[in-house]
This record gives structure tokens, sequence and C-alpha cells, in this order.
């Protein structure tokens, strides 16, 4: 019998944050059992009947004296099922079943069935790349997951199809495992992207989100029904770029926490469009008991979150947003989890003029009804603050018959815009370089306010009288000169002017560039 203790890593995964956790264990001189500390879930818990039922039936008897098993550190709570195998193999070595030379250097992620099968964990590509970022030399997972955590550039990813090929590779024999070679990053389009060509009759849309696009500001479509509002806002991830290698790995791994296994990473900017009866919780976010849960607001990272009918969702969602959409992250507090969530997103939100969505329409056969004091309730269920964070205000009319029979100037497809937005952030990149901005709505008003931002009081000067009369807050005031810089990123000039500037604050004021 092994008296020494035996330890094996493993990675416990709170939101996106990993933590390495070493799972000991040791054989003492009590009557046959396993006890797991270290604020293990129930889930957890249960482990040790499946890692004594797995290994008995793999023909690796655990030791038939007692065996304690710690999860160091043990002040933090652990969730889910995936600490099974590094339970497994921790205990197998203190019965003396296996060498644990290279136990502690190696990351044990998989979930273990009765018969000794290693299936795949939630959240398997996020635990893998906290692993390889934590130090971790190489991690083991289970087969049907080897495609997926090879997706991780940088980490040795080992694929154990049962308890006894892991056994077998701690013990340098052959077995049911394999080394999985790196899986190259695939260039893809999605198929299912809907095109900018669909647009017809909107050009000053249109342009409005190819500046939202280009220098990933934040947009609000105010118009009546029909007019295009939902088409116009599902097209704008066409137009963006393909997500970077770090972007990708971030987006893939929020998309792998739900469960589902990723046989490529998500190359393309996500989309999320939640009703407006969502919960707060499912949309900014929450934690519990059972681990933290990803709204709506993190699935949509390095993409786009569209809220249509924006009034009609709680006060207390959209003023949720108001955080995020400054630092990028959403925090959860409860009173025993503490963690950071990735929501780095690009807002669109909707609305009809009233609640009748006829407001200021022209056409006679659609008169509104809603009294004055109706349509001002209804349009300051959008908080002010909410409003002051949104770049563009952009009012959208309804395609006349006009417009619609007319084929002479089709509108420009993604691929052609999403060029147009390619070049202009191009330009912002080489414009930042060596700075921690990689497009113009990340610039803070130091940079603005700096040599290298400054504009002449010549042609701020028009913005400094909005500024003056109250016009603007200082914060508008800053996206008002963040704006214009993207307006002369995709016009090709050095510096924005004054046109530039008068462009945008006709932009952030809701009229047509």
């Amino acid at each position: 019998m092994s008296r020494e203790v035996c330890r094996a890593g493993a990675i416990a995964l709170t939101g996106l944050e990993g933590t390495a956790v070493m799972v000991e264990a040791a054989v003492s001189r009590q009557l046959p059992g396993m006890a797991i500390i270290g604020l293990p879930d129930t889930a957890l818990a249960e482990a040790k009947l499946r890692v004594r039922t797995a290994s008995a039936q793999s023909g690796l008897p655990l030791s038939d004296h007692f065996i304690t098993v710690n999860l160091q550190p043990a002040d933090l709570p652990k969730q889910g099922s995936g600490f099974d195998l590094a339970i497994a193999l921790a205990a197998l070595a203190a019965s003396g079943r296996l060498p644990g030379t290279r136990l502690g250097e190696t990351a044990h992620i998989g979930e273990l069935g009765l018969d000794g099968e290693l299936r795949r964990p939630a959240g398997l590509l996020a635990a893998t790349v906290s692993a390889r970022e934590l130090g971790f030399r190489r991690v083991i997972v289970p087969e049907q997951g080897a495609t997926e955590a090879a997706l991780v550039p940088g980490v040795e990813i080992v694929a154990a199809r049962d308890l006894a090929g892991a056994v077998a590779w701690h013990a340098g024999a052959a077995g049911a495992w394999r080394v999985v070679p790196p899986t190259p990053r695939q260039e893809r389009r999605a198929a299912e992207e809907a095109d900018m060509s669909d647009v017809i009759g909107q050009p000053e849309a249109v342009e409005a989100l190819v500046i939202a696009a280009s220098g990933g500001h934040h947009l609000s479509l105010l118009g009546p029904p029909g007019a295009g509002k939902t088409m116009l806002a599902s097209r704008l991830p066409s137009i963006l770029p393909d997500l970077t290698q770090a972007e990708s790995l971030t987006a893939s791994s929020i998309a792998a926490l739900g469960g589902v296994p990723l046989g490529s990473l998500v190359d393309r900017p996500p989309f999320e469009a939640p009703h407006h009866t969502a919960s707060a919780v499912s949309i900014i976010g929450g934690g519990d008991g059972a681990g933290v849960h990803a709204g709506a607001i993190t699935r949509a990272c390095h993409g786009v979150l569209f809220l249509d009918e924006a009034p009609e969702f709680p006060r207390s969602v959209l003023d949720g947003l108001r955080q995020p959409l400054e630092s990028g992250w959403i925090e959860i507090h409860r009173a025993r989890l503490r963690t950071t969530l990735p929501a780095r997103i690009q807002l669109v939100l909707a609305a009809n003029p009233c609640p009748c969505g006829n407001a200021g329409s022209p056409d006679t056969a659609a008169e509104c009804r809603c009294s004055p004091a109706t349509r001002v309730r209804y349009l300051q269920r959008i908080s002010g603050p909410l409003n002051d964070r949104i770049d563009l205000h952009l009012t959208v009319r309804r395609v006349s018959s006009a417009l619609l029979g007319d084929a002479a100037a089709p509108t420009p497809s993604s691929a052609e815009l999403r060029e147009r937005v390619g070049r202009a952030r191009l330009r912002a990149t080489e414009r930042l370089r060596g700075t921690a901005w990689r497009v113009n709505s990340e610039l803070p008003g130091t940079w603005l306010r700096s040599a290298a931002g400054r504009l002449t009081r010549a042609d701020t000067a028009v913005l400094d009288r909005a500024l003056a009369r109250g016009a603007l807050t200082l914060r508008g005031y800053h996206r008002v000169l963040r704006l214009a810089w993207t307006i002369a990123d995709l016009a090709e000039l050095e510096r924005p002017g004054r046109e530039e500037i008068a462009r945008a604050l006709v932009l952030r004021g809701g009229g047509a560039p």
C-alpha cells in the first residue's frame, strides 16, 4: 500500500476564468471508502462512486483501504464532473497502480462513465485555454473532445478513450490514447450569414452601419414598423471583419460553455438577439451555487447584441448594460463567487417612435393616435445615461414605392462593404500601433486630448459650441470625436476636419449622414 500523497492537475472553471487545482489523494489504514474534500458541489461529491466503479470496471481496482481526496486550493468552490479523471488517476497512483511522475504537470479534464469511458465535460475548450495560460505542459482530454481541445495552440493534447487509456499513457504503455496534432485554423464564411444586398432603398442607413462597423460604435435605429430596422441590424455582422486568433478563442470558449462540442473555432462575429421578455440574468449573466451563467451580452462578445423593441425591455435590464458598454466586462458578485465575463460588444437598439409606431409618418393612412405624453414616456424607457453611450442615432424611414422599384442602384454586397470596413480598420490599427486600442470606439479621452489625437479649435468649433450650451455631455463630446475619426478613416483622410466632425455630430443626434 502506498503511503505517499499523489497529486494530479485539474482546472476549475469560474465562467471563463480557470484556476489550477491539484487533486491530492492519500490512502490511510481505515475501512474501505473514499471522501472528497475541498468545497465540491453535488456532482463533484458523487465522483467517488463513479471513480470506484469505473476503476473496477477497467481492471484497475482502487486500494481496499480508505482514500482521502483533497481539491487544492481547499477554499475555492468547485463544480461539475470534469474532475473525475484527475481524481481517478490520483487515487490510482496513491493505490500504487501507476507512476505519479507526470500527474502534477499535466491537466486532466474529463468525466467518467461507470464503464470507464471518458466523456466530454462542459467548458472543455475554456478549460484547455486556461490550462495553457496556467503553465501546464499538456492536457489529457476525452477522445470525443480531442478535436475541440486541439484548437488551442501552444499546448500538447493527449486524447484518451477511457480511464485505462489515460493510465496507459502515464505508464508509458500502448493503449487507447493518442497525441492529437494541432488543428489548423480554417478560414471559412458562414453560409447562413444574411447579405447586405438584400436591403432596398436605405442608402443612409447602410452607410451608417458601415461607419458603426468600421469603428466598433454602438447604434440606435428609430423608425416605424416595416422600415427595415431588424433587417439592417441582422446584417451588421456580415460586414464586420473576421475575428482575430485571440478573439476567436474567446468567442469559441464562450460558445463551448453550453456543452455542445466544437469542431472548429468561431471565426465570424457572433450575433445575439434576445426577446424583450428575457430576464436580466439571461441577458446580463449571473451566478449561483451551480456556477456562473453567461448572458447574451457575453455570448455576443466580439460581435453584435441586438435589442429589438428596446423600450419593451425592463428598465433594469437596459440600465444593466451601461457599465459593460464602458468597460467591456461583466462583473459577477455573489456571496461565495466573484468573477468577470467578457462583454466587448457592439450594441444595436431598435425602437418604434411611439407605441403604435406611426409617429412622424408622412403616410396619412397610418396616422398616429398616441398623445405627446405617451410618446415621451415610451421613448424615456431607454434612459438618458444609456442613450448617452450610443454613438449613432439613426432615424429610419419606410421605403417608398419609388425606391422599391428603383433597381438601377442596388445596395453593395456585404463582401464589398466588409472590404471598406477592413481598410478603415487597418488605418486605425496603424495609427494606434503601440497602444492598447484597436478601433476608434475604444479611444480614451486622454488620447483624444493628446498631441496625437488633438484637433484644432477651428475644426472642433461646432462641437465646442454644442458642449457649451449643454447639448452634449463630455462623454458625448468624446464619442463624437471617435465617430469623426472613423468617418475620416473611411474617407482615407489623415485627420478629421470640420466636415467630418459636423457629420459625426449629425449622426450622434439622429439625423441622416
